[in-house]
């Protein structure tokens, strides 16, 4: 029968106090750090919230994102189309949108009628883009009256409005393969959206007036920034080796939009940009501040560019858009102010007729 040696009893006596000895060092420990944790209680609950809140509201972003997301129009897809030939026509319409310039540009292949954009420098992903100037609810409200030049308009009259003025270049002709094929792919592209209505995430996403004048100097400064590393420092964009088209439009000069293009007046460029620029912007993360977006917006606008003489525009002008930047004005208000704002005194005039 083995006994315990009184070496082993040491041992296990020894054991035991080191057991006793961390708990009370542990116990000590804990009573000393109580007060401090007291103390700074407020400022450690700050930063549980700082690491717990984010997820949460990520969470809740997302699914709202989701949501918003579902309530936009979404563009239908070709490969629906189950006439072979009306296919292939919507499917060139949507090439002339995306590569315009390749066609009916300075050395288009059909036709040399515009000046080197394509459709989809102006009208986002082939005219599709959630507020990128889509052609969504195109089919849906047209032919409708439009203030402008004072009459009814089709859509051969809304497509040539933009060959004339933001490709500063000449019509096509209505009966023109080009033309019904563009005509067919817009009018695909409101096939899922009912006669009369506008569905939501058409055309651009409004953006607030500022409460002083879009600053051009201001605006160089956000486009030397954010905007010439693709559109050049002179504003001339970048062409494809071959003279085709462009890379990246240019935004003022000979080759780009004229004075009456829509993307003149001054709060469509600054929505335009706002939602969608530089790349990578989207209208749920856009990357400019509104006054960045209208700044740059006036520094764009004041440099030089082809003028188109257009005395038929706004028959009646007490229906011109309160950022119109040539009179004359049923107003008092002058043309500088009509151009760069500020905008709110014009709209509280005319809010008040």
């Amino acid at each position: 029968m083995e006994t315990n040696s009184p070496k082993d009893g040491f041992e296990e006596v020894l054991s035991l106090f080191r057991k006793v000895i961390r708990t009370l060092i542990l116990l000590t420990m804990v009573l000393l750090a109580l007060p401090i944790l007291y103390v700074n209680r407020d400022r450690i609950e700050k930063v549980f919230q700082k690491k717990s809140t984010p997820v949460l509201a990520d969470i809740t972003d997302n699914t709202k994102q989701a949501d918003d997301e579902s309530r936009f129009w979404k563009a239908p897809d070709i490969n629906t189309i189950t006439d072979a030939g009306l296919k292939k026509q919507v499917e060139y319409g949507k090439e002339l949108i995306a590569h315009t310039s390749k066609y009916l540009g300075p050395n288009g292949s059909v036709a040399k009628i515009s000046n080197g954009l394509n459709c989809q420098n102006c009208h986002l992903d082939a005219g599709t883009r959630i507020f990128g100037n889509n052609y969504g609810s195109v089919a849906s409200t047209y032919p409708k009256f439009r203030a402008r030049s004072g009459q009814e308009e089709d859509i051969y009259k809304r497509v040539n409005d933009c060959f004339e003025r933001s490709l500063n270049g000449k019509p096509l002709k209505v009966e023109s393969e080009e033309m019904q094929a563009i005509k067919s792919y817009i009018e695909f592209l409101g096939t899922n959206v009912k006669k009369g209505e506008k569905a939501e995430g058409s055309g651009l996403k409004e953006l607030a007036f500022l409460d002083r004048a879009a600053d051009p100097v201001k605006g160089k400064s956000v486009y030397e920034a954010k905007c010439q590393s693709c559109h050049q420092a002179d504003g001339q964009g970048q062409l494809l080796p071959d003279g085709s088209e462009y890379t990246f439009p240019p935004l003022w000069g000979k080759h780009s939009y004229n004075d009456a293009a829509g993307l003149y007046r001054m709060s469509n460029f600054a929505k335009y940009v706002k939602y969608n620029m530089p790349l990578g912007a989207t209208h749920n993360s856009p990357q400019l501040t509104d006054e960045e977006a209208w700044d740059v917006a006036a520094y764009v606008n004041s440099q030089e560019r082809p003028h188109k003489n257009v005395p038929k525009d706004w028959p009646d002008i007490a229906k011109k858009p309160i950022d119109h930047p040539f009179g004359p004005y049923a107003d008092s208000f002058s043309e500088e102010q009509h151009k760069y704002g500020p905008f709110n005194p014009i709209k509280e005039f005319y809010s008040k007729k």
